[in-house]
């Protein structure tokens, strides 16, 4: 047989390419399959098969894994940590409050009043305050709304005033009233002053939140 025409020669060539292309793309996604990931600190962690068949099918990565394993060790429920990945997944967010969620809880804030902060966005920079003022024996109420205001972005009283009025005295219920009227932290140093006067949680209420 002759030579090959030039064109053909040159289309040949094209194929030749292209085919060594699709060799080289098809070994390439070969080598870089994802490794499935490991849900065993999970297990370890108490956690269910179907809460982490549940898990597995919203697709979390390893880093999230830590993170509920994290929660799930601290007592969180099976039911509460799927309700909060399925709660980040809503905002496109990946869930890094696992850590976070094992201080509250060891602080003695209740799964629910957890659940509640997760909800009102409440479980970034803020968190760690929140942890604190449980710790310095404020109730879950006052820390709800608390988070309520600063969702809202609206005036509050900070963790360090209100465990400051605790320390002198004043009552759960009157510095949960003071929080769900809006005091703002300016006025706390009037507060603590005219509680070290001898001022009567009544008298502050009706001064500072008008009731």
């Amino acid at each position: 047989m002759g030579a090959l025409p030039q064109f053909l020669r040159q289309r040949l060539g094209v194929v030749h390419i292209l085919l060594a292309m699709a060799l080289v793309i098809t070994f390439s996604a070969g080598c870089h399959t994802t490794p499935p990931v490991d849900m065993q600190p999970l297990e370890a962690a108490g956690m269910g098969y179907e809460a982490m068949s549940q898990l597995k099918a919203l697709g979390v990565t390893t880093a999230e894994v830590a993170q509920i394993a994290a929660a799930r060790q601290a007592g969180f429920s099976d039911a509460a940590c799927l309700q909060l990945v399925q709660l980040y997944r809503a905002r496109k967010q990946p869930f890094d409050a696992g850590q976070t969620i094992a201080g509250l809880i060891g602080a003695g804030t209740s799964e629910a009043t957890v659940m509640s902060l997760a909800r009102l966005n409440q479980l970034g920079l803020n968190a760690g305050e929140f942890e604190a003022m449980r710790l310095a024996g404020l109730s879950d109420q006052i820390l709800l709304a608390e988070a309520q205001h600063r969702a809202a972005s609206e005036p509050t009283l900070s963790g360090a005033s209100l465990a400051s009025m605790k320390n002198l005295g004043l009552r759960s219920d009157t510095l949960l009233q003071l929080v769900e009227h809006g005091v703002p932290d300016a006025d706390a140093a009037q507060i603590l002053a005219a509680r070290r006067r001898g001022a009567k949680d009544t008298e502050i209420l009706r001064e500072f939140a008008g009731s």
